[in-house]
């Protein structure tokens, strides 16, 4: 049986190197692409808001994906998740939200989430997206949040120590919490250095997204 080819759909090279890194430690077999459209962030921080014409962009890139041969899509940009949502209903194949699967994993964990992210715009759109899992699941959380600007700012300029410290820190103010979800996947080295707490799970997207892809189409 040949492996499935998991499309890997980008607005920023930061979240490459993590999803590829997880797919080689969790699901080496995959076949991955990568697809980057770095004018979706800095236009929806212009916009300020997610327009149609941003929606019909995304429809854009997954019909071409999917036009490839994709057997499953992932996301990695975490402030676009209603655009995602479309794509998910545009194809029939899997088409997964960044931290979808993450955030799951936290409300298992768990009803006292604490999230970091350092892209500003991530941070309403992560909020939504737990509030309504949440909801339909009949479960009540207290959600405590952060950005951390300054660490994208410094991950940007290739100082990634200073990008994982300040998320670190960051992460620290919001224990304690039953799972602490870091939202991009550009953020997921800064986990190595925040210490283990009991009862507290520490969450990163590419991690999460690559064992629900693998379990939906191994099963």
């Amino acid at each position: 049986m040949t492996a499935p080819r998991i499309a890997l759909i980008h607005a920023t090279p930061l979240a490459i190197e993590p999803i590829v890194n997880a797919f080689r430690r969790l699901w080496p077999q995959a076949r991955t692409t990568n697809l980057l459209e770095d004018s979706l962030a800095p236009d929806l921080a212009a916009d300020g808001r997610l327009t149609e014409r941003m929606i019909e962009r995304f429809l854009t890139l997954t019909h071409y994906v999917h036009g490839c041969g994709a057997d499953a899509i992932l996301f990695t940009c975490s402030a676009f998740g209603p655009a995602i949502e479309a794509c998910a209903a545009a194809v029939p194949i899997p088409v997964l939200k960044p931290n979808e699967a993450m955030l799951a994993e936290a409300l298992a964990a768990g009803s006292r989430i604490g999230l970091v992210a350092t892209f500003g715009p991530s941070i309403p759109a992560l909020n939504t997206e737990l509030e309504d899992m949440a909801r339909a699941r009949g479960q009540k959380i207290t959600v405590a949040s952060c950005t951390v600007a300054p660490a994208l700012a410094a991950l940007q300029e290739g100082d990634a120590e200073t990008h994982d410290r300040l998320i670190a820190e960051a992460a620290a103010e919001l224990m304690p919490c039953d799972a602490l979800v870091l939202g991009q996947f550009s953020m997921a080295s800064a986990a190595r250095l925040i210490p283990a707490r009991p009862g507290c799970k520490i969450l990163t997207s590419p991690d999460s997204a690559v064992m629900r892809l693998k379990q939906a189409l191994l099963a």
